[in-house]
C-alpha cells in the first residue's frame, strides 16, 4: 500500500468521490472481504461489491487474495493507498491566468499546488527521503510587514546562493507566508 495516491484523472476522481464508496475505501485499510465490508457498512455483500469493483477499476484498490468460504471464492481488497490526493489539474484553471506576484494569493496556490505534486511523484520505495518540515507562527506588525518580508527574502536568496550549485542533490524549498485565520491580527 502507497502512502500517497495522486489523482490526475477525471476517471478516478469520479469513482472515488462518492460518499459510500469512501465509506468502503476507509474499511480497505486493512484487506477485507466484500462480505466483511458489508456487516461493517450495514450493506449488503452485492452493494459493496459493485463499489470494490469500481474502486478496482479506477486503480484505487486492489484484490491481494482470496479464499473459499462455503463453497464459493470470495476476493479480499486492500484501498492503494492510505492517502489519495487529487490534483487541481482535475478542474483547471478558471478564467485566464493572471501575471502573479510572490505577494499574491494566486502565487501562493500556485505553489501549494506545485508542492503537492512534487510531494506526491516522490519514490517512496527509496530507503532514504531526506525531507524537512517547518512551520509556525510568527506575529508582524503592520508598520513591519515589508521589512519582514524583506529579510525573509534576503535570508532565503542567501541560502539559494550558497547552495545553489550544480553539484549535489536537488532539492525544492518552498516557503509559504500566509495569514493565519485562527490567529488574532491587528490588521
Amino acid at each position: 500500500m502507497r502512502d500517497v495516491l495522486y489523482l490526475e484523472q477525471i476517471e478516478q476522481a469520479e469513482a472515488l468521490l462518492k460518499p459510500q464508496r469512501v465509506d468502503v475505501l476507509r474499511q480497505l485499510a486493512e484487506p477485507r472481504s466484500c462480505t466483511e465490508v458489508a456487516a461493517v457498512l450495514d450493506q449488503t455483500p452485492q452493494r459493496v461489491y459493485y463499489h470494490v469493483k469500481r474502486l478496482v477499476e479506477a486503480g484505487l484498490a486492489a484484490q491481494v487474495d482470496q479464499r473459499r468460504v462455503r463453497g464459493i471464492t470470495e476476493g479480499v481488497y486492500q484501498a492503494a493507498a492510505r492517502s489519495y490526493w487529487l490534483s487541481p489539474e482535475l478542474v483547471g484553471r478558471l478564467g485566464p491566468r493572471r501575471v502573479r506576484d510572490e505577494l499574491s494569493l494566486g502565487h501562493l496556490l500556485d505553489l501549494a499546488e506545485r508542492v503537492q505534486a512534487d510531494v506526491a511523484a516522490l519514490d517512496r520505495a527509496r530507503p532514504e527521503l531526506p525531507s524537512l518540515g517547518v512551520s509556525g507562527e510568527i506575529r508582524v506588525r503592520p508598520e513591519q510587514r515589508q521589512q519582514f518580508f524583506d529579510e525573509l527574502k534576503d535570508a532565503l536568496q542567501d541560502l539559494f546562493s550558497r547552495y545553489g550549485g550544480a553539484e549535489g542533490d536537488a532539492f525544492r524549498l518552498a516557503v509559504a507566508c500566509y495569514p493565519n485565520h485562527e490567529g488574532k491580527t491587528d490588521g
